[in-house]
């Protein structure tokens, strides 16, 4: 897979925040499993703390999974206070409400990872991993220009409010200018199905004829995809998800028209990120700045190449 490395090994300062004990505990925060990415997401941490665990005796690992903003920030307060941890890697639920917490972490000397949904303050990580958020929504809308040469009628479903999703419409918004492609309507789905199913209804209800949909996630496309089969409309030519959820990247590969295309952001990402941090901790590695995955376009002619049926996304 397409990896964009910048910034990750430019400083040339070494790594050297408060690593000094004998046995040195790493806290991964993340959201739980609330939907498709985030079930893979929790997959690969959990994978990679038992790999790293074995590999390095020296570190110890605590993982919390919150199912809401409120409860991750207790659960980083909790480790800051009661484990004395070296370093956080983080994947904040939504933005705004980690943003001081995390900055509190890192006032007190601790090593900051941020992962995916970056911080709605600038400059608080010491190293953050994510996908490429702008060129996800930059591929996916160059795709969207490509199916519609004379324009059309679209609806888009944004994800969790954060960062992520800002630079990801963003991106698409640029790539679609002047294309003819008009958004009908703009909401959030939180990057759930079921959240999505209701938010597709009530386009579907306020628009007699929509001829695409940017669900902008998978989870949020099979939730599309059901409130147009309920509804039983036959107007909306496809659906354009992304992330490269396994069933979505199968119904590519086969040909299916009503999802053409995927984007890839891989929930991987969060094992890079814990190696990453953990090689920092017991080495004089410099691994501070930025790890961006690239966005890849998947279609018929390569899909086969992100299909993995063994993986749990």
């Amino acid at each position: 897979m397409k990896r964009i490395l910048s910034a990750l090994a430019l400083s040339t300062a070494l790594v050297t925040p408060a690593f000094a004990q004998d046995t040195q505990v790493i806290g991964v925060s993340i959201p739980a499993a609330t939907h498709g990415w985030a079930g893979g997401m929790n997959y690969f941490a959990q994978a990679a703390i038992t790999r790293l665990e074995e590999t390095y005796p020296e570190l110890d690992f605590v993982l919390a999974t919150a199912s809401d903003p409120a409860r991750q920030v207790n659960d980083i307060e909790d480790m800051l206070a009661t484990r004395n941890i070296s370093a956080l890697v983080v994947l904040p639920f939504e933005s705004e409400p980690l943003t001081g917490p995390v900055q509190n972490v890192a006032n007190a000397g601790v090593w900051v990872t941020v992962v995916d949904r970056g911080l709605s303050v600038e400059g608080i990580e010491d190293l953050y991993v994510a996908g490429d958020n702008p060129g996800f929504g930059r591929v996916s809308g160059e795709y969207m220009a490509s199916m519609m040469p004379d324009g059309g009628d679209i609806v888009v479903l944004r994800g969790i409010p954060t960062t992520i999703d800002n630079e990801r419409v963003a991106g698409f918004e640029e790539a679609i200018e002047g294309s003819g492609i008009n958004i009908l309507g703009m909401e959030h789905g939180n990057w759930n199905r079921d959240t999505s199913f209701e938010v597709m209804q009530d386009f579907l209800s306020r628009h007699s004829q929509i001829d695409a949909v940017w669900a902008s996630d998978d989870d949020m496309a099979i939730g599309v995809l059901a409130a147009i089969e309920a509804a039983g409309r036959d107007d909306i030519q496809f659906v354009l998800g992304g992330a490269g959820m396994k069933e979505m990247v199968q119904r590519v590969m086969e040909g299916d028209t009503m999802i053409p295309a995927n984007v890839t952001y891989p929930p991987s990402m969060i094992a890079t990120a814990i190696e990453v941090t953990a090689l920092g901790v017991v080495s004089q590695t410099p691994v501070s700045g930025e790890f961006i995955i690239g966005s890849v376009l998947v279609t018929q002619d390569n899909a086969e190449q992100f299909y993995f049926p063994d993986s749990p996304f």
